[in-house]
Parts: structure tokens; C-alpha cells; sequence
């Protein structure tokens, strides 16, 4: 049952006018992704507590519930619990109001993204579904500069500051990344992105002829773990330096919001890989194999969060392999070598096609 007909049995079920269906089937939308993210910081919570501790060979959380399980919920809990302080000195409205313009970009990325085949796996399937994505997410940077400015600490500051540098170096060489499959594609449709990619291994952008992708994920990656303020790019919540950057004045649920639009974006910008390189929710076996071939309903959703999932993994795994880089090194790397590589890109796909007569 989709979205569209729930929403039309509440409408009838409580007499309201027939033109209040769109907007029920918005809101329940919203809902279910506030929920999908919810649940989803918690598992990746838990999950990087145990990997972390896999590779560093140690246990993890293994005392509050099974294997531990019940740790991060019991920490979710305690977040929410705790006093709502505010210093003495910050302005207090902005002080409020940047949590939520930080998470609101993390939530609404996700109104436009594909998780599987169909209509019901995608609450909107916009026209210029890419741009939209690279413009929400670029909002996050004014809250955390909000955040710093608003808490009246120095190291707030110091953290909002290298974060508004960090990502407006690397928004640029995320844009140009993206623009190689838009040049492949021929469009700004994440739908029609994927469905570009069926057909097995060899048809997903990464791979395929006569323009692969390989430089251009390699510069997504880089800069996604800038972008998401990621080990070794963590440099505005640095703790040996900053005590925890633009957040340290913030606890309770306020902390909380920055936690969940923090692990919310990892997942994001492993989603957005997945769709952009890795076939979205298409299977990389020939659809003539049986099972395997498979990518219709609920096969398409569990391609795409297996694929998802390997790219969390590799985000997680480089943080417990990485030492963190200074600043200037940071900045080096995405002004002198990142955007270069992202316009050579751009030229290498569109030289390539223009030969091809793509």
C-alpha cells in the first residue's frame, strides 16, 4: 500500500476535504524518514562502537543488554534526560536555534533519495534531484558557524571558524565529483541516475566505458569525509586542541541534534556514492541470474543498504586507521590537489564522450 492510498484512508476515515491528501501523504513521509533516521544513528552508533573495537582488538559496549546492545539507547536516554544549559553570556536565541538548522539539511536530504525500485522507495523523485542535495547540505555550514559564535567560548569559535573553512573548500570538489556521472547520465534525476546503472557490474559509473569513474569517487570520498567532519578531517571538534569544537557549550537534547545530523550525514554521503558509483539499488549480478539477479521490491531496498552498508564500513574503518592531519594540510589538499583533480576529471569524462558520441 503507498503513501498516497494510507494517506487517503485517514482523510475519508476523518471526513476532511479530498485536497488535504497531499499533505498527509507528505507528513507521514516526513515521519517515517524522522523515524529511518532515528533508528538508523542508534544502529550506526552501536556499529561503530564494535567495529572500532574489532579492528583495535578489544570488546566494545558488552555490559548494558545483549552483546551490549542496549548501550547506545541507554545513551540516547541519558542525552535526553540531562538539564538544558545555556551560558550566561550566549545569545540565547541563536544559541537554540543552531541545533536544529544543523540537523534539518541531514533530515531533508532524504526526502530524495532513491532506496529502491518504485515510487514507494522515494517520498520525491525531483527533476534536479542532485542540485537540491548539493544545496541542503551546504545550509549545515551557517548553523555551526551560529553555534560557534552564539556560545560566547573561544574554542566554539576557533571549532565554528575551521569547520565553515573546511567545508567551503570542500563543497567544491564534492560538486565537481558529482558533475563526471551527471555528464555520463545526461541528468540530474537520482532515479534515472540509477536506472542508467542496470544491468550488472560492468553498467554502474564506476566501472562502465567509455568514461569510468574511479578519480571522481576518489575525490567524493576524500571530500565526504571532510564534509561530514570525519577522522582524519575532524579538525572542528578537534578534543586534543578544541576540547569538542563548535558543540562544547551544548547538552541534552540540543547535543543531541548535532549527533544524529552528524551520523545521519555519513550515512548520507554513503548513500549518495551508492547512487552516483555504485549502482544505487540495482544488483551487480545479470538480471538473468536467478536470486542474485534479482533487484524489484524489496530486493532493490536490501542492494541498496548492503551497498550502503560497505561504504559506512569503509568510513568507519578509516577513522580507526587514520591519525587526524592539521589544518594546513587540509586546506592544502583541497585547494592544490583535490580541485584540480575534480576539473581534470570533469574534461577526462567530457573529452571521452565527445569522442564516443555519448
Amino acid at each position: 500500500m503507498s503513501l498516497t492510498q494510507i494517506a487517503t484512508f485517514i482523510v475519508s476515515l476523518l471526513h476532511l476535504p479530498r485536497k488535504w491528501v497531499p499533505g498527509v501523504s507528505t507528513f507521514l513521509a516526513s515521519l517515517i524518514i524522522l523515524g529511518f533516521i532515528m533508528v538508523l544513528v542508534l544502529t550506526l552508533v552501536y556499529l561503530l562502537r564494535k567495529i572500532l573495537g574489532w579492528i583495535q582488538v578489544r570488546l566494545g559496549p558488552m555490559i548494558t543488554g545483549p552483546q551490549g546492545m542496549l548501550q547506545t539507547p541507554a545513551d540516547a536516554l541519558k542525552l535526553l534526560l540531562k538539564e538544558d544549559v545555556i551560558p550566561q553570556r550566549a545569545d540565547r536565541w541563536v544559541f537554540t536555534l543552531a541545533p536544529a538548522i544543523v540537523f534539518i539539511p541531514a533530515y531533508l536530504v532524504y526526502l530524495v533519495m532513491p532506496f529502491g525500485r518504485g515510487e514507494g522507495l522515494i517520498a520525491k523523485d525531483l527533476n534536479i534531484g542532485i542540485l537540491y542535495i548539493a544545496g541542503i547540505t551546504s545550509v549545515a555550514v551557517i548553523g555551526i558557524i551560529a553555534a560557534g559564535w552564539a556560545s560566547d567560548n573561544k574554542y566554539s569559535l576557533l571549532g565554528a571558524m575551521r569547520s565553515a573553512a573546511q567545508l567551503m573548500t570542500y563543497e567544491i570538489p564534492m560538486i565537481l565529483a558529482l558533475i563526471g556521472p551527471i555528464l555520463v547520465a545526461g541528468t540530474l534525476r537520482l532515479q534515472a541516475l540509477v536506472e542508467q546503472q542496470d544491468g550488472g557490474l560492468g553498467n554502474w559509473f564506476l566501472f562502465s566505458l567509455p568514461a569510468p569513474q574511479v578519480l571522481g569517487f576518489l575525490i567524493f570520498l576524500t571530500a565526504a569525509l571532510a564534509e561530514t567532519n570525519h577522522t582524519p578531517f575532524d579538525l572542528p571538534e578537534a578534543e586534543s586542541e578544541l576540547v569538542a569544537g563548535y558543540n562544547v557549550e551544548y547538552s541534552g537534547m540540543k547535543f543531541a541534534l548535532f549527533f544524529l545530523a552528524e551520523f545521519a550525514n555519513i550515512f548520507t554521503a554513503s548513500a549518495i556514492a551508492v547512487v552516483l558509483f555504485f549502482g544505487g539499488w540495482t544488483s551487480p549480478f545479470p538480471d538473468a541470474w536467478p536470486v542474485l539477479g534479482w533487484d524489484h521490491g524489496v530486493f532493490s531496498l536490501l542492494w541498496f543498504f548492503l551497498k550502503a552498508s560497505a561504504m559506512v564500513f569503509l568510513f568507519m574503518w578509516i577513522r580507526a586507521s587514520w591519525p587526524r592531519v592539521r589544518i594546513d594540510q587540509l586546506m592544502s589538499l583541497g585547494w592544490k590537489l583535490l580541485i584540480p583533480l575534480g576539473i581534470l576529471n570533469i574534461a577526462f569524462t567530457g573529452g571521452l564522450l565527445a569522442l564516443m558520441g555519448g
